[in-house]
């Protein structure tokens, strides 16, 4: 049975993956940062171990009886003072360099839907730079390239709570958002395949206007949709490269650069928008 090493273990995806991983019974080491944010995990299954992957020198030996590496790592916002250089494209080639230097058969690496159209945004910089060593390191390699996550999804839900929603152009841009669990599923699957590039999308192709829609309905509120021209998306990501804060400013760029484009990938999974949401506002009011 293979031997699976899972960096990126705490996040969103990172923990959807260990979940998928439990399920299947394939043993595991999961790095981990914070080993304590991983304390529910099945210790039969999942071994969790320390280290930071920005620093080489915790990783070394790390990889010796791995047979597969699944990369979930990545920033979205720039913080504690690591950049998307420092950690989507340093912090993996860290990881690489370990990988080839144990003889790992397969890398797995989740990027981003369209980030090799995308190279001249900040975090697709790194991404793609980080994939073209990848690419050149002699290993068999996976790269997913998922849509939008649910998760991201939350903004209409926060917008629609305050009683408007404000979209770019006419709303009819589409797209296809996973939940993670769906994505995960994904992930685990392609251990065994041979496809060197996967790009998965959700189960439905929806238009902004209707995931608002959507959104509106959730919360049992009448849509108001605001539509702005579409030449306010792009000054405000020319505007906010001089007047935003460089930790802020790449996730907005590429925030908005997806807000103004169609976004839509291979359909999967069985998990729907409209109950995420359901079950994020009672999780809201849960906790109100």
């Amino acid at each position: 049975m293979e031997n699976i090493l899972l960096a990126g273990a705490t996040g969103y995806l990172g923990r959807r993956i260990v979940r998928e991983l439990t399920v299947w019974g394939i043993p595991t080491a999961a790095i981990a940062r914070n080993p304590e944010k991983l304390s529910d995990a099945d210790p039969e299954i999942i071994r969790v171990l320390k280290a930071e992957v920005t620093q080489p020198e915790t990783l070394v030996g790390i990889c010796d009886g791995i047979d597969t590496v699944i990369s979930t790592l990545g920033i979205t916002h720039q913080q504690d003072g690591f950049s998307y250089m420092n950690v989507d494209y340093q912090a993996n080639l860290n990881l690489l360099r370990e990988a080839q230097q144990a003889e790992v058969r397969k890398f797995i690496y989740i990027s981003v839907i369209d980030g090799d159209k995308l190279r001249h945004l900040a975090i697709s910089t790194a991404k793609e730079m980080f994939m073209d060593e990848l690419k050149a390191s002699g290993l068999e390699y996976t790269v997913i390239r998922p849509n939008g996550f649910y998760s991201d999804m939350r903004q209409f839900l926060k917008m629609a709570q305050k009683g408007k929603i404000y979209l770019f152009g006419n709303g009819e841009y589409k797209l296809n958002p996973i939940h993670g669990a769906d994505l995960a599923e994904v992930c685990v699957r392609a251990i065994s395949q041979k496809t060197k590039e996967i790009t998965v999308g959700g189960p439905d192709i929806l238009t902004h206007n209707e995931i608002a829609e959507m959104a509106f309905s959730a919360w049992g509120k009448t849509p108001s949709i605001t539509y702005l021209p579409d030449w306010t998306r792009r000054a405000i990501i020319t505007g906010a490269k001089f007047f935003s804060t460089s930790k802020r400013y790449g996730a907005l760029e590429f925030l908005l650069t997806m807000m103004g484009r169609d976004n839509m990938a291979p359909r999967h999974g069985s998990h729907r928008l409209q109950d995420f949401y359901k079950r994020e506002i009672n999780n809201i009011k849960t906790n109100n």
